[in-house]
This record gives C-alpha cells, sequence and structure tokens, in this order.
C-alpha cells in the first residue's frame, strides 16, 4: 500500500487542534452539470442507498442521473444567492462565528473548518490542509443533530477512508450526535418563540425531519427515534399539548416505503381538515437549504394553500443565530475536554519552551529541520 507524502516536518513545531464542522454538501453551482457530478457522488455513497451496486448503478446513472439533475438544477435556482448556495454560506457563517465563540471561552491555537461530505471543500481535503499547516487534534462535528448512518456515518466513513492512506493520523475525536443537547433544544425553542412573539402563534406546528427509508429503522438506526426525542424536548420546552403539534418526515425518494407520515401529504390533509394556519420547522436541519427553502417554504406551502390553508408560516433553521452558535461551541468545547487549548498563560509559555528545547535537541543529533 502506498501512503500520501506527509507534509516537511519542523522539530519544535506546537500542535494545534482543530473543529471541523462538516455539512451534507451542495452543487458548485445552480445548473445541470453541477448538479449531476453532486449527485453522482451523494448517491454512489453505500450508506445513503443500499441497493445491489449493479442494479443501482444502472438505475442511477440511465435513470436519476439524466432527469433528475435538470429537475434539481432548476429547484436550486430558486433559492439560489448572489454569495452561492444558501447551505454553503450558512455553514461556513456557522464555523466563522463558531471560532470566534471558542475564542471568547478561553480557547487558543485553534481553527474552526467548514466540510462538506459531498461537493466542495471536500472533506480529504480540508483533512489534509490542517495537517500542513499542523493541526494534530481533530475534533470532527457533523451538522446533522440526530445520529443516523445515511449522514452521521457517512462522514464517519469518509474520515476513516482518508486517514487508511495517511502514515502520521492526528488524534481524532467525533461528535456522534445532539439532537437531546439542552443547547440545541433552548435554540430551537427560542428561534419558535422569537417568530410567534412577531407573526402570533398557529394552530398548529409542523416538525418536519428529513426522511430516511422505513427499512433502515427495522435494521437498527437509531435515526427515527432521536427526531421523536428532539420533538418531544422541543414540544416541552414550548409547553405545547400533544394535539398543538405534529412529527412529520419529508424529501422521500423513490418507491419504498420510508419514515412516516410524510410532510407534504400531512399538510395537505390538515388543510382539508379545516386547519387554517400552521407553522413548519424543520429541527434536523442546522443551515437552511433546499430541502428548507424550497421544499418546505414553496412546495409543502403551495400544496396547504391548494387544499384550503390560509396562512403557512416557515420558521428557518437555526443557521448562524446567536443561542445556536454558544450551544454549538459548548458541544465542540466538551468533547474537547483534555486538550490543550484553554491552557493559561504560563501553561502555554511551557509548552513552546519545551518545544523549543526539544528542536535545539534534535537539531544538534543531526536533524534537517
Amino acid at each position: 500500500m502506498t501512503f500520501k507524502k506527509e507534509p516537511p516536518y519542523k522539530h519544535g513545531a506546537v500542535g494545534r487542534t482543530a473543529v471541523v464542522l462538516v455539512n451534507l454538501g451542495t452543487p458548485d453551482a445552480p445548473t445541470t452539470s453541477a448538479v449531476r457530478r453532486y449527485l453522482r457522488e451523494f448517491l454512489s455513497d453505500r450508506r445513503v442507498v443500499e441497493i445491489p451496486r449493479a442494479v443501482w448503478w444502472f438505475i442511477l446513472n440511465l435513470i436519476i442521473l439524466p432527469f433528475r439533475s435538470s429537475q434539481s438544477a432548476k429547484k436550486y435556482a430558486t433559492i439560489w444567492t448572489a454569495e452561492g448556495s444558501p447551505l454553503k454560506v450558512n455553514t461556513d457563517a456557522q464555523a466563522g462565528k463558531l471560532i470566534g465563540a471558542l475564542e471568547d471561552r478561553g480557547h487558543q491555537d485553534l481553527t474552526v473548518a467548514m466540510a462538506m461530505r459531498y461537493g466542495s471543500p471536500a472533506l480529504p481535503d480540508v483533512l489534509d490542509k490542517l495537517k500542513a499547516d499542523g493541526h494534530d487534534r481533530i475534533l470532527v462535528l457533523p451538522a446533522y443533530p440526530q445520529y443516523s448512518g445515511t449522514t452521521t456515518g457517512s462522514i464517519y466513513d469518509a474520515v476513516f477512508k482518508h486517514y487508511g492512506s495517511v502514515r502520521n493520523i492526528p488524534e481524532l475525536r467525533f461528535v456522534r450526535n445532539y439532537h437531546d443537547d439542552e443547547g440545541y433544544i433552548h435554540a430551537l425553542r427560542d428561534s419558535v418563540l422569537a417568530h410567534w412573539d412577531q407573526h402570533g402563534r398557529p394552530e398548529k406546528l409542523v416538525l418536519s425531519f428529513h426522511g430516511v427509508p422505513k427499512r433502515t429503522l427495522m435494521l437498527g438506526d437509531p435515526y427515527h427515534c432521536e427526531c421523536l426525542k428532539t420533538a418531544r424536548l422541543l414540544a416541552a420546552a414550548l409547553r405545547l399539548k400533544p394535539e398543538q403539534y405534529i412529527v412529520t418526515f419529508q424529501s422521500r425518494f423513490g418507491k419504498a416505503e420510508w419514515l412516516q407520515p410524510y410532510t407534504a401529504p400531512t399538510v395537505a390533509q390538515l388543510a382539508r381538515d379545516g386547519v387554517k394556519r400552521i407553522d413548519v420547522l424543520c429541527p434536523g436541519f442546522t443551515s437552511d437549504c433546499l430541502e428548507t427553502l424550497e421544499e418546505i417554504s414553496m412546495e409543502v406551502r403551495h400544496d396547504f394553500e391548494q387544499n384550503g390553508g390560509r396562512e403557512f408560516h416557515y420558521i428557518p433553521c437555526l443557521n448562524a443565530s446567536r443561542k445556536w452558535i454558544s450551544a454549538l461551541a459548548e458541544i465542540a468545547e466538551h468533547h474537547m475536554i483534555g486538550w490543550p487549548t484553554q491552557a493559561g498563560p504560563s501553561e502555554h509559555d511551557a509548552r513552546r519552551k519545551d518545544a523549543e528545547v526539544g528542536r535545539a535537541a534534535a537539531l544538534a543529533r543531526g536533524a534537517a529541520d
């Protein structure tokens, strides 16, 4: 096996810590070719689609990519901004504010980088750059509050695969989930309450999570249970009665049964049942994206209004809100316990002096650098 070439090593360098905030990914542009490249990478992941490879190759390359790419590109065009993809813009903003929040908590020699599981900036490229810049401690922080093998598990796969060809592997830690984290729940609660303070309350709050095939639940994936726990804790924080909210699952793909109830038909039925106003929140998405801005705020809104609903409110994702960044910093901080990112001035100086002594000793023994 051939390992990647290691970056130049310098004796006496003090190791650094990096937090890598990883989101799903996005096309580079709202064009058919860019969306096709993105979908090919995304839908080729064995974690995402558990169908025999030969069968799936035929379906993906001869049916899905030729037809779905142009359709998806048109949808992306409806939400694209001057800065680019909303998901990428929002995740980048989260990373930028997260480093500030961690520094305010006293962390030093720390980097926060943003990466995408599919598309760019590619996770392996980000990990390579961090290593070249002297980071020897890496915390991988998925942007998914609820664990699923299709999302968080896939990030783990990518990290392990990348370091399978690396000789000198940094110290690695992973955040598995934070679906029941108090700060996360409170950030969601405050987001909903702020919306209600401005617009009043709905007859029904719809909590829409991204769907996965029901088969994954039957095979042991905890995602469904973690979504329901998030919803239960949020409803309790909002002091809602069971009849005041409902949990649904969106973004169904293919003909197989997925987690139910499905968002779009449920919302349409609410309208037919005489519900005049609903608010929709997507707690599983920490950044607004195609699935929230186009699927929910446009398509599902249309379904509700076409079936007699009068007032539809989409409550934005947490994005880079102050409360959420504070919660995210606490989550990251908890998983960095024991790493020297909060060393006091004296300890910090001692580490640097020790590194200088080590460098001098190495050079005296004939080291090149």
